[in-house]
């Protein structure tokens, strides 16, 4: 597989060299073996925990197991030995050496809890996401904001090229090989992490019924969470659906975004949003079996922005940062798709598939003065194919800009 540049890898090397113990997270499959050791030294060891050999000894003997594979060493799983951990603080508070111990692991459920309490103080933490369309692109730029330049659309990425982009998903072996059936990898994928991922942690004990909440959660990406209808469309409890979708975010294929609150009103929602971070995979659980038949469906402007949120979203963990990300709606029905707030200014964000959106697309982003804070520039994220200005607060951005 040709390698992909990641642009984790700035903010990964200027600050990971300060800790001891660096922990990258993610989902399964997104590339956090192949980035690790591609900037890693060559005198760094390396050895998986999916080998049972490995792991059975990493848990039976742990010191055994760490005089065999020493410092510089990069641990691949780390989730399936958590016996390690006690023994490897031993070691970093003995030699107190940056870098001496890399962890990778793709369940984060109990895992970043063992870390984080046995390596507290010591363990600096990373997030990778899947393939974001600027590293696909070979850019690297800062993170969205609207004030910021955007690049014109190249031609292969127009209104098919992005469906295309949107419905393979961000999966690097998907990316270095197009033509790879898209039904079988992902069918493949959902299989592995069932069975490795939710059974193996003994969170669920039906597979069929938690596969069945995976497509019905997946059905309502872009949208409000709403228990009770995702339950009973699922055909499980409301606390079970609160236990599954918990599960779902720790592994890190979807988040929620939570409704902007400056003073908590009675006309205004608490319900957050619900986004897949992988359209791909949201694509495949969803049975649109093309990105033409996609594009034409009744997903199409739900996906279109799922995909928007989640390369925003890559733009700011790539960089290191946390961002401060909300949505606007009140029970008007009035809503503003995104809401970035930084250094106490509110930038509103639209994302429509349209290729010419009119005025009326950024005419809510004044329901934002009532907070009383500084309305920045804001963005209607769309189809065309330059940066334009829409109004004198908002420009239009081409999504395939991102």
């Amino acid at each position: 597989m040709q390698y992909i540049h990641r642009n984790l890898e700035d903010f990964f090397k200027k600050s990971g060299m300060h800790y001891p113990a660096i922990l990258l997270t993610g989902p399964r499959q997104v590339g956090k073996t192949t980035f690790l050791r591609h900037v890693s030294e060559e005198s760094r060891n390396y050895v998986s925990l999916d080998i049972p050999r490995d792991r059975n000894l990493a848990k039976e003997d742990p010191e055994l197991f760490l005089e065999r594979h020493k410092p510089p060493v990069l641990i691949d799983e780390i989730q399936y030995a958590p016996e390690l951990l006690p023994f490897i603080k031993v070691l970093i508070d003995k030699e107190q050496k940056p870098g001496m111990f890399w962890l990778t692991g793709s369940q984060q459920f109990q895992m970043m809890r063992n870390v984080t309490e046995s390596l507290a103080g010591r363990v600096g933490i990373f997030e990778m996401l899947g393939l974001s369309n600027r590293e696909l692109e070979h850019r690297n730029v800062e993170p969205f904001l609207p004030i910021n330049d955007f690049p014109d659309v190249p031609e292969k990425l127009d209104l098919q090229g992005l469906y295309r982009r949107i419905w393979q998903g961000s999966f690097p072996k998907l990316a270095d090989d197009p033509e790879m059936d898209h039904d079988l990898f992902y069918g493949s994928y959902i299989n592995t992490y069932l069975e490795r991922d939710v059974r193996i942690l003994g969170q669920v004990g039906d597979l069929q019924r938690f596969f069945r909440f995976l497509r019905a959660a997946a059905a309502r990406t872009g949208q409000l969470l709403n228990y009770s209808d995702l339950a009973r469309d699922a055909d499980v409890a409301v606390g079970t659906a609160k236990n599954y979708l918990s599960i779902l975010i720790a592994s890190g294929l979807v988040t929620l975004l939570e409704p902007y609150f400056a003073n908590r009103t009675k006309r205004m929602t608490q319900a957050p949003k619900l986004y897949f971070l992988d359209t791909g995979l949201c694509a495949y659980l969803t049975d649109w079996s093309s990105p033409e038949t996609l594009e034409a469906g009744a997903m199409a402007g739900h996906i279109f922005e799922t995909w928007c949120f989640a390369e925003i979203l890559k733009s700011y963990r790539n960089s290191g940062k946390r961002p401060a990300f909300y949505f606007y709606r009140d029970f008007d029905q009035v809503e503003i798709d995104l809401v970035i707030e930084q250094d106490g200014v509110l930038y509103p964000v639209e994302m429509k598939k349209s290729s010419d959106p009119g005025r009326d697309a950024a005419k809510h982003f004044s329901k934002l003065e009532k907070f009383g804070k500084k309305i920045g520039m804001g963005a209607v994220v769309c189809m065309v194919r330059e940066s334009s200005p829409l109004t004198r607060e908002c420009k239009l951005i081409p999504a395939a800009g991102l």
